[in-house]
């Protein structure tokens, strides 16, 4: 007699409709969570931990990542949301938001008695489509629009945050961060890379006080007042260890007969330390950054020198600090045959680094560095919730002015993208012959979730404002007079129709395209799964002592 597999297996299983259902409504529901918090009107969501901390934020990448999601499909949104923060840095909600639509047609579909195939392969000629029409026909060059181009897409990415009122001063402060740490790499090409800007939190004031910092800033105060404020031509010496006076490890104790012995360890144990300086000294460090502690002793060795050393350095920063000036960040002073050694070249250089008083606080400032320039951004802020979302909105807003420096190309924000492929796919669904059509037509009527979601978010009519935007891109791709109609988009905040590229709300053209990639890679891969095996977990050894009490 055969038996079931379900019977084999110490779990449940569940199959074709069931599962898929099971699958989708997790998802959509996720989606849900983060709906209302989309776009330039969206609204913030108060998350609590099991300790109580709380975050304040619309953030869609924040959100789910704070959530505890246990759903296994659901689980492939919150990574995709993750991924889409880590490769563009904006768009996370529309992404999530975008996958669930599609997923839930597609389901649709499949209860029409259309296989999963052909709707994957249909979604799959869709996104192919769309991502080759934005390129062709609705992405700008910025070269084309002038230099505020840079400000008005920060602009746009802010303006769903918290300092979206602020936005005008913070684009600005962004740009001018940004353009400071471009620098070409092997290829020719111009990179900017984030890790070069530091962004630092201090309480207190406005927003509008927040600085921009030419140098690297570091939130920490020298070993001693008495260490020199400034030193130029520095050669920085960058430490992974502590210098500290050398302790004996736990538990190793030496038995002295004679009491000039005990003194005579003491003594060592206070040279190791100085050798080593000496060692960092004599390759001509004139500043020492370390992650670990410097004692007083190493304190008195490095004032008597004219030196100034940092402890307490994060080790984010300090990496990005030996990118930026050509050092090496050393986790020991140990060499192959075992004696400590420490050579010139790993030193690190910059013009200067010195003290400067910056919004209240001290903080230690690197600038012309070897490699590339970098900058500080100090944000202000009433209290730690508003820093931290300020500092999520500042770093989106950096990310997306990057990818249009380094693609130069834009495309019109305001929904103009999603309705424009909406559009255009129902024609192109026409043109095919086979069963892909209909998911093709699915997924052009999922786009336009974009912006009948921005619309409600918004409290305005979304069926009466998407059926205008409908009808003038479809006249644009209709009639050659009234292609401009292609860059219309939604103003949110009058309730209107407008000009996208006019009005200054303009997105990067890779963040568009990513989107559609990811949530329609996403989409497929939860539509392939027809079955689930869920194994119940094993139960605990029982410890040998507690089966002698029973």
């Amino acid at each position: 007699m055969s038996l079931k597999l379900s019977e084999q297996i110490d779990g449940r299983r569940e199959k074709g409709e069931d599962v898929r259902t099971s699958n989708v409504t997790a998802c959509v529901a996720l989606a849900n969570i983060v709906r209302t918090s989309f776009g330039p009107t969206g609204l913030d969501k108060m998350l609590v931990n099991e300790i109580g901390d709380i975050t304040i934020t619309n953030d869609g990448a924040t959100i789910l990542a704070k959530l505890e999601v246990e759903h296994p499909a659901a689980k492939v949104l919150v990574e995709l949301a993750h991924l889409q923060d880590k490769e563009v840095g904006d768009g996370t909600t529309s992404v999530v938001i975008l996958a669930a639509e599609l997923l839930k047609r597609g389901n649709n579909l499949v209860k029409k008695k259309i296989h999963p195939t052909s709707i994957i392969s249909g979604y799959r000629v869709a996104m192919r489509e769309a991502c080759s029409y934005i390129k062709e026909r609705l992405s700008v060059q910025i070269s084309d629009l002038g230099n505020d181009t840079l400000v008005q897409c920060a602009m746009t990415s802010m303006a769903s945050k918290i300092i979206g009122s602020e936005s005008e001063f913070f684009s600005n402060l962004v740009v001018n961060a940004i353009k400071r740490v471009g620098r070409k790499n092997e290829k020719g090409k111009v990179k900017y890379p984030i890790g070069a800007i530091n962004i630092l939190k201090a309480p207190g004031k406005s927003a509008k006080d927040s600085v921009l910092v030419e140098g690297f800033a570091l939130n920490c105060r020298r070993a001693s007042e008495a260490m020199p404020k400034s030193i130029t031509k520095a050669k920085i010496c960058l430490l992974s260890i502590n210098l500290e006076k050398l302790r004996l490890p736990m538990g190793i104790n030496f038995n002295f007969s004679v009491p000039e012995q005990n003194q005579l360890l003491i003594k060592r144990e206070e040279d190791i330390v100085k050798e080593r300086i000496d060692l960092i000294l004599k390759a001509g460090a004139n500043v020492i950054l370390t992650s670990g502690g410097i004692d007083d002793l190493a304190t008195k060795y490095l004032v008597e020198a004219g030196v100034m050393g940092v402890r307490r350095v994060a080790s984010s920063d300090l990496k990005n600090i030996a990118r930026a000036t050509g050092g090496t960040i050393l986790l020991t002073l140990a060499d192959l045959e075992g004696n400590e050694t420490f050579d010139p070249s790993y030193l690190g250089e910059a013009e200067s680094v010195g003290t400067e008083e910056v919004s209240d606080q001290q903080l230690i400032i690197i600038k012309g560095t070897k490699n590339n320039s970098s900058s500080s951004i100090i944000l202000r802020g009433a209290n730690g919730h508003m820093l931290d979302e300020m500092e999520r909105s500042v770093h989106d807003a950096l990310c997306t002015t990057k990818r249009v420096l380094e693609s130069r190309e834009v495309v019109p924000g305001g929904g103009a993208v999603e309705t424009a492929l909406s559009m255009h796919l129902e024609t192109f669904a026409e043109s095919l012959g086979t069963r892909e059509m209909l998911a093709v037509v699915e997924f052009a009527n999922a786009l336009l979730v974009i912006p009948k979601i921005l619309t409600v978010n918004a409290a305005y009519d979304a069926t009466d404002l998407v059926a205008k935007l409908c009808t003038l891109h479809h006249a644009a791709q209709k009639s050659e007079e009234k292609k401009h109609y292609a860059r219309f988009g939604l103003d949110l905040f009058n309730g209107k129709l407008r000009n996208s590229i006019d009005a200054g709300v303009l997105e990067p053209t890779m963040s568009k395209i990513k989107s559609i990639r990811f949530a329609t890679e996403a989409a497929i891969t939860i539509l392939r799964i027809d079955d689930m095996i869920k194994l119940n977990p094993k139960p605990e050894p029982k410890h040998p002592h507690d089966m002698e009490d029973d």
